[in-house]
């Protein structure tokens, strides 16, 4: 006798407008989040996609909250954050060529479509900075560093941990208010967290209080795409010293006295 394996049918036609059956099963392993995966993420084949809404609109991607949930089991349920990358004709990322200067492109034909600016070569564009932020957060997340967890890369979308506060989307440093308390602890957090990018080679290269989510016990650092090369890029040191002074004047101005030469120097002599 046969033992029997109950299933719920979900017919594809009761999907609505704004739904999609998860991808996970459908993109290659190495496009899966590094393990061990936290017990959120969600990985059944019957899971459904559901978008509800944007989260912002950046100068490169926008950031939707999705909700990837299997039908009528309330334990198989998650949000997160799918970041979709636009191509070069509907992005406004400045000074692109800058944080990518020592990069490589495998492949001969994408690098003649970059140069040539033809619609293969701006979608080959959109995919490099999408496939930049995810190797980002696939190296830094298994080292401890505050970044979002990565569960998944598909073409030009990202799909990442929702870092979220009472409800709602963790505030950026930059609308947050705390106290002196406060201060001292993310100010730890964020230095101990620049020196170990740092120890890697890397520089975050655009960092700022609006690239910063900030949780009462915790900072978490997002947007990632650009993350530079420290040796590989002619202009990495300055993308470094940007960022120490970037968040040093934040930091300041809220009462916390930091100074942004010290911080570099400390971090000049981590990476060498």
């Amino acid at each position: 006798m046969h033992e029997s394996f109950p299933f719920k049918y979900v017919p594809t036609d009761d999907l609505t407008e704004g739904q999609r059956w998860s991808t996970w099963l459908d993109v290659e392993r190495l496009c899966r989040g590094p393990e061990p995966r936290p017990d959120w993420v969600v990985t059944d084949r019957a899971a459904i996609d559901t978008e509800l809404g944007v989260i912002k609109s950046g100068k490169e991607a926008d950031c939707f909250l999705v909700e990837r949930a299997v039908p009528d089991d309330p334990d198989r349920h998650s949000l997160v954050v799918a970041k979709r990358y636009r191509t070069a004709d509907h992005r406004a990322f400045s000074r692109s060529e800058s944080y990518t200067d020592g990069r490589s492109v495998r492949r001969s034909r994408d690098m003649r479509a970059i140069k040539n600016k033809s619609t293969y070569g701006r979608k080959v564009v959109a995919g490099q900075w999408a496939i930049a932020e995810w190797d980002a957060l696939c190296r830094l997340w298994p080292l401890g560093i505050p970044v979002p967890y990565p569960v998944q890369i598909d073409g030009t979308e990202i799909l990442m941990e929702y870092v979220e506060l009472d409800g709602a989307a963790a505030p950026r440093l930059a609308n947050t208010r705390p106290d002196h308390d406060q201060l001292c602890l993310w100010w730890m957090q964020l230095t101990e967290a620049m020196e170990l990018i740092t120890e890697l080679g890397l520089a975050h290269g655009d960092l700022s209080p609006y690239n910063i989510l900030g949780l009462p016990d915790r900072l978490v650092i997002i947007d990632l795409p650009q993350m530079v090369d420290l040796y590989g890029n002619p202009a990495g040191m300055d993308f470094l010293h940007r960022d120490c002074v970037n968040v040093c004047t934040w930091f300041t101005r809220r009462g916390l006295e930091v100074d942004a030469e010290e911080l570099f120097a400390r971090l000049v002599a981590v990476a060498y």
